[in-house]
């Protein structure tokens, strides 16, 4: 079987790739994490230019590589294969010291039900285990067949406890139907095997300047695992001692309902307590709530007494933001989300390209099966 040599620019490091190979594979097999996130075609997370060489593009989303991006030569490198030696180009935004991903055990020690297809989990590992990650990354929940499903950590690294993970029920999904049905056969105390951590999204703690978070549904997971740490390393305020300007951080939670806000109560609580920290949330179809007004401080009406703001999530940052030459944004929900918050943040309001940071949450509908080649 042929192989061929791939130089990776501007890291300078260089891998080796066989025939039919994916790149993304072929890289994390060598030791070098590129940029990626769901690995299968539709985030376009690992998108990156092709210098020099040929390559053969798989299967893929077709808002995660238009055509006439592929025509300027960039190539989703997770579903991408070499034809020939490659210089490829990526940007920077994996970490060289990322902890390789590992399989291990885990107990499910505890699950909330905040909404009615929502189910917060936790998963304790066992006795001397440990998963290093960064806030932002990923484990996989390995299935039956080989199966497996990719749920972003919401807890903060670095803390004891269990792992925490928000998950959406998808009716007819292997694992979720397992967990919300009637009869539920994934249950607290029962065993999972997991494997990660994974993805390349994650805070870029030695950057400066503000931070939007941009949630749509559960996609607030990882963004509440990257707004604790920047809340627990004190990013948020200016500290005197080293002259750090403190990063105002602003959260965007987009919902079809207010029930969808499944942890409302938690980012009002910041916006209370974190200096330099504003919450917006906003709601696609308002009136489809439950039609209760009022409640604790904080809450805000809901249902068709909703007050708050409206229709999709990443105008509302357009419409408050309609400059973010000086922002980096992360992006975390369903990929038509992510796809227009990073053609229209860019194209429109003068965002970097390299300071759109995101992870697509993609389901099995999500995945090319109509795919371009």
């Amino acid at each position: 079987m042929a192989t061929f040599k791939v130089h990776v620019q501007p890291a300078g490091r260089e891998f080796s790739v066989a025939d039919g190979q994916a790149l993304l594979a072929a890289a994390l097999d060598a030791g070098i994490t590129l940029p990626y996130g769901c690995k299968d075609g539709t985030c376009g997370s690992c998108k990156g230019r092709v210098v020099a060489g040929r390559v053969l593009q798989g299967p893929h989303a077709a808002a995660a590589l238009t055509p006439q991006e592929e025509a300027a030569g960039l190539a989703l490198f997770c579903c991408a294969s070499a034809q020939s030696d490659l210089i490829i180009e990526v940007r920077s935004g994996a970490s060289p010291d990322l902890a390789a991903a590992r399989r291990m055990p885990a107990r499910i020690e505890r699950i909330e039900r905040p909404a009615a297809d929502i189910a917060i989990v936790w998963l304790k590992l066992a006795a001397g285990e440990q998963l290093p990650f960064r806030a932002g990354q990923y484990v996989d929940v390995l299935l039956a067949g080989g199966a497996r499903r990719s749920y972003s950590i919401a807890s903060m690294p670095g803390t004891e406890g269990p792992l925490e993970f928000h998950i959406r029920h998808m009716p007819g999904g292997m694992f979720t139907d397992a967990l919300f049905g009637a009869t539920p056969t994934v249950k607290e105390r029962g065993i999972l095997r997991i494997e990660g951590p994974h993805g390349s999204f994650q805070l870029h703690e030695d950057a400066g300047g503000p931070i939007v978070l941009l949630a749509g549904g559960t996609g607030f997971a990882p963004l509440k695992s990257i707004a604790e740490t920047i809340f627990a390393k004190g990013y948020n305020r200016d500290d005197p001692a080293t002259g750090r300007r403190a990063r105002p951080v602003v959260l965007y939670w987009g919902a079809r309902t207010f029930a969808d806000l499944y942890r409302h109560d938690l980012p009002s609580r910041w916006e209370r307590e974190q200096p330099n920290f504003r919450y917006v949330p906003v709601l696609s179809e308002p009136g489809a709530g439950d039609g209760a007004g009022g409640g604790a401080a904080g809450e805000i009406a809901r249902g068709p007494d909703w007050t708050g703001r409206t229709g999709l999530v990443h105008r509302a940052v357009m419409h408050d933001l309609p400059d973010l030459s000086a922002w980096q944004v992360y992006a975390c929900g369903v990929p038509a989300m992510v796809h227009a918050a990073r053609r229209d943040f860019i194209a429109q309001c003068g965002l970097k390209e390299e300071n759109f940071f995101s992870d697509a949450f993609t389901s099995r509908a999500d995945l090319p099966s109509a795919a371009t080649l």
